[in-house]
């Protein structure tokens, strides 16, 4: 979880940057920030999707059921909003406008469901510890 949120904040640092760089020139003049950008999403999405895994397995096994925490939502609502901002990233261009908005809402929804998230994952885990 630390990654993913280390991850979030390089994606906001990152985007934050391509944003001033475009509304001050008009383009992206920086291929590299972009590029970070883009590989920094592609490991946040390999990330929630590793973390789903092995909060499922963990979870059968310890348990031998799913469910038994708000972790369970939180976790799948942080996975449905980053598929989904990925998805809203590859759409954006100058012919849909939307796609750009999208990302950046989806995104700030996304720090939220994290918050959340690793606050109850937190109490899941203080479950398995002795």
């Amino acid at each position: 979880m630390g990654l993913t949120l280390a991850g979030y904040g390089l994606l906001a640092v990152t985007g934050g940057v391509l944003r001033y760089a475009r509304l001050r020139s008009g383009n992206s003049l920086s291929p590299s920030v972009r590029l970070l950008h883009v590989s920094a999403g592609a490991g946040i999405v390999a990330l929630v999707l590793v973390l789903l895994a092995i909060g499922i397995i963990g979870t059968l096994g310890e348990y031998g059921r799913l469910g038994h925490s708000i972790h369970l939502p939180l976790g799948l609502m942080v996975v449905a909003l980053v598929l989904t901002s990925a998805w809203s990233a590859s759409r954006i261009s100058l012919e849909r406008p939307w796609a750009r908005k999208l990302h950046l809402v989806l995104n700030g929804a996304i720090g939220l469901a994290l918050a959340g998230a690793g606050l109850s994952g937190w109490q899941v885990v203080q479950k398995y510890l002795p």
